[in-house]
């Protein structure tokens, strides 16, 4: 069912505000210690596997922008409403966007480019509480693995609109622009929007990040700060009209591939 979008009549089973529960999964295995080595070999396939399923349903999307964000925050918030005209406005300019899949900002955004038109992609992740598939995706793709999923995110982005959220929000901000700062990624614009929200973190990097030199001024060079969907669009295609290196890349229907 990876690609067909979900009800929007879809609730939690278990009547929660946040999603799905499930049981402690394949990645809380993984991660727990040393298991027997055909534990370990199985655990391997299936992560290739993940990947392999990732790489085949997004691999057409074409240009796109991700959005993080909370999972939190109701229709009627302001942050929410901000993540949903950023949505519309990177469709209207010819973007896909690419979200987590769930509810809060990524509803939001993929509402957004979904009433503008656009494709509309989620990255869902399968998690003990607040997550379940939006209904305002075109495609989406299920992901036990936190860190396949993140690859995903990161391989398929031409840009990245960092929306206020929680320690899933700055773990996907700054595992990004770590990937920049050390070259394993090419420099994308990080647009970061919620001016008020974080501006005690903007102060914690001034103040203390750079002032005491654990990172450089210009590792800050290409991450903006925005509240306007206008200028944060402008800035991606301004970087996108600089890029020359996209292939071109098209389906093979022999292998059951289709855009």
């Amino acid at each position: 069912m990876d690609n067909a979008p979900p009800n929007p009549d879809q609730q939690p089973a278990n009547g929660q505000a946040w999603g799905k529960r499930p049981p402690k999964g394949e990645e809380h295995h993984l991660l727990k210690g040393p298991r027997l080595r055909r534990q370990e070999f199985w655990t391997a396939a299936k992560i290739f596997a993940e990947f392999l399923r990732g790489f085949r349903q997004l691999h057409f999307i074409g240009p796109s922008v991700t959005v993080f964000g909370s999972a939190r925050f109701e229709e009627s918030h302001e942050y929410y409403q901000l993540a949903r005209e950023v949505g519309k406005k990177l469709a209207e300019a010819g973007f896909g966007v690419m979200t987590g899949g769930g509810p809060g900002i990524m509803e939001a955004a993929n509402r957004g480019a979904r009433e503008a038109g656009g494709l509309s992609i989620g990255c869902n992740i399968e998690l003990p509480m607040e997550q379940h598939p939006n209904p305002y995706l075109d495609r989406f793709v299920d992901f036990k693995y936190f860190f396949v999923r993140k690859v995903m995110l990161v391989k398929y982005s031409d840009a990245f609109v960092v929306m206020p959220g929680g320690f899933g929000t700055l773990d996907e901000v700054f595992e990004t622009a770590v990937l920049m700062q050390t070259g394993k990624i090419e420099h994308f614009p990080i647009i970061i929007m919620g001016r008020e929200f974080w501006a005690p973190m903007q102060d914690f990097i001034d103040k203390s990040l750079i002032r005491m030199g654990t990172i450089s001024p210009e590792d800050m060079g290409l991450i903006h700060l925005t509240d306007d969907p206008d200028e944060a669009v402008r800035i991606i295609i301004e970087h996108e009209r600089v890029r020359a290196d996209r292939p071109a890349v098209q389906p093979t229907p022999v292998l059951g591939e289709s855009a």
